[in-house]
């Protein structure tokens, strides 16, 4: 098996390889060729005479090797569509017309092809003038009525697209449309002297050339003599009832060819057929007054004569009448059949007789019916009128007793919302029409409507003030006067309130909020229907909260508060009333935690402590100095017994809002030698400044007068030892107290 495919694998490679090698060398061959340009020429000239041989040459200008022989595909076109091709080495090529018709004018143009080149000449006209007159044949010139006629219209030689005429005088017989250059029909001649002839047009692209006409063959019609004669009798005027007798006659000579046939005709209704042979009788109606017609037919030949016939109505349509018109249920009817008008020469009022019927059945042989309307008696009455054999029927009326209103229903359409307009609704499932509604409210007349379309809703608009009201409408409806009034229930449909303008409510109250606390806020309502949607806000109108309930109040828990949950809060309140309230804002202020207070007080007290302390201490320490000085400053230096010594001292009262002052001055006797000058043993005297509590006579206590200075005034005795060598001192201390002034 291994051995066989091998063999054929290297023969469908060397097929391959010699196809490719053959397309290689017929693209080279073709590379080496180029159509410079193509011409066409067309002798003896672009517009000739009918009859005239024309040639038209292509002309193809190409360079090649000189080593190859090209072939070239000459392509020749009429009209933009490929008439003729033909492959040569030629570098030229020529079609020949021979016997040039108009039919092969048009507009000419060829084209070289040479491999993937192509090149076409310019477009050429080609006119062929002088179309040829048609010839027309006939196969007899004399004819009988009805027969029929071959013609046939030539026009030899001529091509294209042919369209022939065949007419008498100026009545188009037959036209066809052929690419032929004859056309043969077969033609149908009115009576007398036809002069028939032919022509043609032919299409030029777009436009038509007429060619002359043919000559005008006269062509004899004998007529045929089968016109009929119509005879009526008894007259052609009769009465309802009366019996008419046609006759169809044709001239007994023509009568007896076997094609003639003899036919009576009312209107669009052919009576007989056969009035070759018999008359034809019949009992006239009212409504086969008209035109009857006797008609003879031959092959294709037919004719008439006609005669107009009157008939008389014995008696009139009978007509059919409900009294009264509009009845209602239980009310009593009645139906009369009468005919209007009758032939008082032919019969009497007594000879016709009446039938009732109702769907078709008969209920009374009269002209009167009475009957108690209900809905057994609904339905289509008609009455008949007979006599002489004569039957004649009423229209059909429809009678249907009308229905009393029943027990109105009111409902409201839509919501109904208190302080705004609803449509109210009454509506009653049973009663003919028209209905009366009238809306009525604590049983005043509101407004009415009537109702025309069977079960129309009848809509009043209406307003409420306060949910009670909508109870206190009712409606009526009526449909056969005051008597036939029903009325309504009162009308329950639920109703919707208003929300009324919330009021918000913070906990806390707000000044005693503090970060970290819970703040919630409550909104309610005084008034409104639920279900009620509750939407809490910020101040910035950023929506907390919303919430939907059954209840006029609703509450939002803020966790946890900060700083920055300060701000103004508000709420809207808003139900299917589709009206929102806002509440007033509240404003929350949010505080510091108390343990931050506390905090923040501590951290105070532990900057301030150091200070008070330092303070404190600098204060002891100056107060301490200045006792020390003042004990200093009361020390006696040596003093003797004999020695005065001046004190003064201050107290202050405190307990009596008063200062006392008291002044206590001790001298020493006046005979010491205080003027012996030079004395060494001269005392020295010491000033300070002493401020003592001490209690004094109240009754003595003078007011306080500002800041005093006590001096003490010492004097050590002469010749004291620790004063001996030493000079007068005197010492000076000073403390600022409010002090009382001294008693003189």
């Amino acid at each position: 098996m291994q051995v066989k495919i091998q063999p054929c694998l290297r023969m469908g490679t060397f097929l391959l390889l010699f196809l490719f090698t053959l397309t290689s060398s017929a693209e080279e061959a073709h590379a080496d060729i180029i159509i410079k340009s193509v011409n066409l020429t067309i002798q003896p000239r672009n517009e000739v005479q009918r009859g005239t041989n024309v040639s038209l040459t292509c002309l193809a200008e190409v360079s090649y090797s000189a080593m190859s022989q090209p072939s070239h595909k000459y392509i020749f076109y009429k009209d933009y569509q490929p008439l003729h091709t033909k492959e040569t080495s030629n570098t030229e090529l020529p079609y020949f017309i021979s016997d040039a018709r108009v039919g092969h004018s048009g507009k000419y143009k060829c084209a070289v092809v040479n491999g993937k080149q192509k090149k076409e000449s310019s477009v050429k006209d080609l006119m062929v003038k002088g179309l040829q007159t048609p010839v027309l044949s006939v196969d007899k010139s004399v004819m009988r009525e009805g027969d029929v006629i071959t013609a046939n219209c030539m026009a030899e030689g001529e091509t294209g697209s042919l369209t022939f005429f065949f007419r008498d005088g100026d009545e188009e017989l037959y036209s066809e449309s052929t690419n032929n250059h004859q056309v043969q029909q077969k033609l149908s001649l009115s009576k007398g002297t036809s002069n028939l002839f032919c022509f043609y047009f032919i299409s030029l692209g777009g436009t038509m050339a007429q060619s002359n006409k043919s000559e005008v063959i006269k062509v004899n019609i004998q007529e045929l003599k089968i016109k009929p004669s119509i005879t009526v009798k008894p007259s052609t005027n009769v009465i309802e009832g009366d019996t008419i007798n046609f006759r169809c006659n044709v001239d007994m000579i023509q009568q007896k060819n076997s094609e003639l046939r003899i036919s009576l005709v009312h209107g669009r209704t052919t009576l007989s057929f056969n009035m070759t042979h018999k008359n034809y009788t019949m009992s006239a109606k009212a409504n086969d007054s008209g035109e009857f017609e006797c008609i003879s037919s031959m092959g294709n030949v037919h004719k008439s004569a006609s005669v107009s016939i009157t008939v008389k109505e014995l008696f009139s349509k009978p007509v059919l009448s409900i009294i009264p018109s509009s009845v209602f249920e239980r009310e009593r009817f009645h139906i009369n059949c009468h005919v209007k008008s009758f032939a008082s020469e032919r019969i009497q009022q007594d000879d016709i007789k009446y039938s009732i019927f109702k769907d078709n059945t008969l209920i009374i042989s009269n002209d009167r019916y009475s009957d108690t309307a209900g809905r057994a008696t609904n339905g289509k009455y008609m009455c008949s009128a007979e006599a002489k054999g004569i039957i004649k029927k009423s229209l059909a009326e429809l009678f249907e007793a009308k229905v009393l209103v029943s027990k109105p229903e009111i409902t409201v359409d839509g919501p109904v919302i208190v302080g705004k307009p609803f449509w109210i609704v009454c509506h009653s499932e049973n009663g003919s029409l028209p209905i009366f509604y009238t809306l009525k409210r604590k049983h005043f007349n509101g407004n009415w409507t009537d109702a025309y379309i069977h079960n129309n809703k009848s809509r009043f608009l209406a307003m409420i003030s306060t949910p009670a009201d909508i109870s206190s409408y009712l409606c009526e409806a009526k449909n056969n006067g005051p008597a036939s009034a029903k009325m309504s229930e009162r009308l329950y449909a639920p109703v919707i309130v208003p929300v009324g303008k919330p009021l918000l409510t913070v906990i806390p109250v707000p000044g005693n909020t503090e970060e970290g606390q819970d703040l919630t806020l409550i909104c309610g309502i005084p008034k409104g229907s639920p279900p009620i949607s509750f939407t809490f806000y910020r101040s910035t109108h950023t929506q907390l909260h919303n919430t939907t309930v059954q209840s006029n109040s609703s509450s939002y828990v803020l966790t946890a508060v900060t700083r920055q949950d300060s701000g103004s809060y508000y709420c809207r309140a808003l139900n299917s009333a589709e009206e929102a309230s806002m509440s007033d804002p509240i404003t929350v202020e949010v505080s510091l935690a108390t343990w931050k207070k506390a905090l923040i007080a501590a951290f105070c007290m532990l900057l301030v402590a150091p200070l008070i302390l330092v303070f404190a201490m600098r204060y002891k320490a100056k107060r301490g100095k200045k006792e020390m000085a003042a004990e200093l400053s009361v020390k006696p230096a040596s003093p003797k017994s004999d020695e005065s010594l001046t004190l003064s001292l201050t107290h202050d009262y405190p307990h009596t809002g008063v200062n006392e002052k008291e002044n206590v001055w001790s001298k020493g006797p006046p005979n010491v030698n205080q003027d012996s000058e030079g004395s060494p043993f001269e005392g020295d005297i010491e000033y300070t400044e002493v401020v003592h509590p001490q209690p004094v006579d109240p009754a003595r206590i003078p007011l306080r007068k500002g800041t005093d200075t006590v001096y003490s005034e010492l004097q050590t005795s002469q010749g004291a030892p620790e004063h001996m060598n030493h000079r007068s001192m005197v010492e000076y201390a000073e403390l600022n107290h409010d002090l009382p002034e001294p008693v003189e």
